[in-house]
């Protein structure tokens, strides 16, 4: 049996960042029989609701900065993708949430520090770490264009 860690949004917990749901029944249809293992490292860090966020590339690295203060929110998603991955050696497959800066798997938005868009095709903070340990990944609007 496939296991596939999902983000959780996806599932129909309100979990994003304006404690609602991106419930999607076409996919879950889909994933009818595998074991779905679901995460949302921006609830477990800030619960929900929340500050958006937003993936900027500063000289030190690309970091998730809040729109509201500016502040780094990276450490807590990265610290969250590390234990959730090692918790988790099992899974076959990630299904992240198109666009967001930690679950995007190729289409979160990257800015500069002016907040001048650089690209539409990055991967989200929890999604890097899943590439780092070769775990297959794919967008959830992706997944389910699949027949």
């Amino acid at each position: 049996m496939r296991k596939i860690a999902i983000s959780a949004c996806l599932l129909g917990e309100a979990c994003r960042y304006d404690a609602t749901d991106n419930k999607n029944e076409l996919l879950l249809k889909r994933l009818q029989g595998a074991t779905l293992i679901p995460f949302c490292p921006e609830d477990f860090a800030f619960g929900s609701p929340r500050p958006t966020m937003d993936l900027i590339r500063t000289a030190s690295g690309d970091k998730a900065l809040s729109n509201e203060t500016g502040e780094d929110l990276s450490p807590p998603v990265l610290d969250y993708a590390h234990s959730f991955f090692n918790a988790h050696p099992e899974i076959d497959l990630v299904i992240g949430k198109d666009r967001s800066p930690s679950c995007g798997v190729c289409s979160a938005k990257l800015y500069d520090e002016e907040k001048n868009l650089l690209s539409t095709t990055e991967a989200g903070l929890m999604i890097k770490e899943a590439n780092k340990r070769n775990i297959p990944c794919i967008d959830a609007e992706k997944y389910g264009e699949q027949p």
